[in-house]
């Protein structure tokens, strides 16, 4: 389960929207995001890490999408559980193995 929200999604897409914006005009491009965060009452990692995601979503700057980032951790997510399920099957075997191998008193 992640952890809540601090700021509404509304409010995430206004600021990297502004920051973006911003960001493209030479004249603006120093300081944009320290301004929009001041600005907004967040802080500026916050608002950096976003713009960030936000240029790699869309193909500016390199790095993993967030629909990969998803996917990835469904994948994992998968391999976890068909590793917990192979570890109970071996150890199942193992132990009906055993109980044929045992001589039986009768």
């Amino acid at each position: 389960m992640s952890a809540p929200r601090k700021y509404p999604a509304e409010l995430r897409e206004r600021a990297t929207r502004m920051a973006v914006e911003l960001r493209q005009d030479p004249a603006t491009k120093m300081g944009a995001i320290a301004r929009v965060a001041d600005q907004l009452g967040m802080h500026r990692e916050t608002l950096r890490g976003w713009v960030r995601q936000v240029e790699i979503d869309g193909g500016v700057r390199p790095g993993t999408t967030t629909s990969e980032a998803e996917r990835i951790a469904s994948l994992e997510q998968e391999v976890r559980e068909l590793r917990r399920a192979n570890h109970i099957l071996k150890t199942s075997a193992a132990f009906f193995a055993a109980e044929l191998d045992r001589p039986t008193s009768r």
